[in-house]
């Protein structure tokens, strides 16, 4: 796919021989427009490598802004509040101003990625929301707001929107729910119970549903992974925690993926205080409920995605115990796994799993847990 990244004059301008790097790892052709304000903060010739195109810095005869105004995307970052406030109103007097005035003509996709002091970004607020108004092709995506400024998101952050919007859009418009991480029960103030998870692999899937277009809240445990900020994020600590922050929200959801790793059991009793290492002591664990038994009563609508994670077991009898999971709690999708599997399971970048629904599974042999996510939102999205 063929990217337009145009950069214009703010210093997060010197970000974008990253960016640029991180496109092309994600298969994008990236050539490049600059203003003279931009030019004398990174210069063209260093675009020009990166992208191994000639950089636009001026509109000659051969109409630069016409041969590349039909492109997959336009990707404005970073974009100053001069550019952003010229496009409100039709200005077309740089490199860029003129591309993304003839792009809108031909609703070509645009992205702009804000970079400015804060006061500034306030400023403006007017030119964005009539941009938003009159461009249903135009985009904008949220600084992140430190130190009095508007600051230039993640390269990855800024990939991950590039994707969303050059996608199929499959899950356009439907609520995801992720929960991921584990859940931690605290024996005393310093000592707990909790399970082996990175995240990882309800990151992986939150990312892919958001690049299918889905709105995605991640319903956070104990983490080991970034989380985008592109995502409503809920932050809780243990399985109480984690099981009200699911059943407040299940009910205006349309997608939950249930990959937290959560705790089976609590303690029966808590001390407030740190206990003594000096003898012996005895706990008694009791059973904690299963969050999957609440959701499909709080929402029958909402389709269901649930994890088996199972020990030293054959194949048969993992799916077997993952299909009767899901006819016991109405599921309509299971991914199941042994976790005893070398390179495989809790705190590994790779995964073996049994992508199941009520009537066939499909086994992913040993893969990254991006790919797996892929493959169970392909599954999904067959029901969408």
């Amino acid at each position: 796919m063929k990217i337009i990244l145009c950069i214009t004059g703010s210093i997060a301008a010197t970000e974008d021989l990253k960016l640029v790097h991180e496109l092309q790892r994600h298969g994008y052709d990236v050539e490049c427009f600059m203003t003279e304000a931009a030019a004398e903060i990174i210069t063209p010739l260093s675009m020009e490598f990166a992208t191994k195109k000639r950089v636009v810095t001026k509109i000659t005869g051969y109409v630069e802004h016409v041969t590349n105004a039909q492109a997959d995307l336009i990707l404005v970052a970073p974009a100053t509040a001069n550019t952003i406030s010229k496009f409100a109103h039709k200005v077309a007097d740089t490199t860029v101003t003129t591309l993304l005035l003839t792009a809108s003509g031909y609703d070509t996709p645009i992205l702009f990625v804000p970079s400015m002091h804060i006061s500034m970004y306030e400023a403006i607020s007017d030119n964005i929301q009539k941009i938003k108004e009159e461009n249903k092709n135009v985009h904008f995506m949220e600084p992140n707001e430190a130190e009095r400024k508007a600051k230039f998101p993640s390269k990855h952050d800024i990939v991950l929107e590039v994707e969303r919007l050059t996608s199929e859009q499959k899950l356009s418009g439907k609520k995801v729910m992720i929960s991921a991480g584990a859940t931690f029960e605290a024996l005393d103030s310093m000592r707990g119970l909790t399970n082996r998870s990175s995240g990882r692999m309800g990151v992986e899937i939150a990312k892919e549903m958001y690049r299918q277009g889905a709105n995605v809240t991640v319903v956070c445990g104990l983490m080991h992974t970034h989380v985008p900020s592109l995502f409503e994020r809920v932050d809780v600590e243990s399985t109480n925690q984690m099981m009200d922050a699911v059943t407040e929200r299940i009910g205006d959801i349309d997608i939950y993926v249930s990959v937290a790793a959560i705790s089976d059991f609590t303690f029966d009793n808590v001390s407030h205080g740190k206990i003594s290492s000096d003898e012996d002591i005895t706990v008694k664990l009791t059973r904690l409920p299963k969050l999957l038994e609440m959701v499909k009563k709080l929402n029958p609508e909402v389709f269901v995605v649930g994890f088996k994670a199972e020990a030293d077991v054959s194949e048969e009898n993992l799916i077997t115990k993952a299909k009767n999971r899901m006819e016991k709690y109405d599921l309509n999708l299971m991914v199941a796994n042994d976790i005893s599997l070398e390179n495989s399971g809790p705190g590994s970048d790779k995964n073996e799993v049994y992508i199941i629904d009520k009537d066939t599974y499909e086994k992913v042999s040993l893969d990254s847990k991006s790919n797996i996510s892929k493959k169970i939102v392909e599954k999904v999205c067959t029901f969408f």
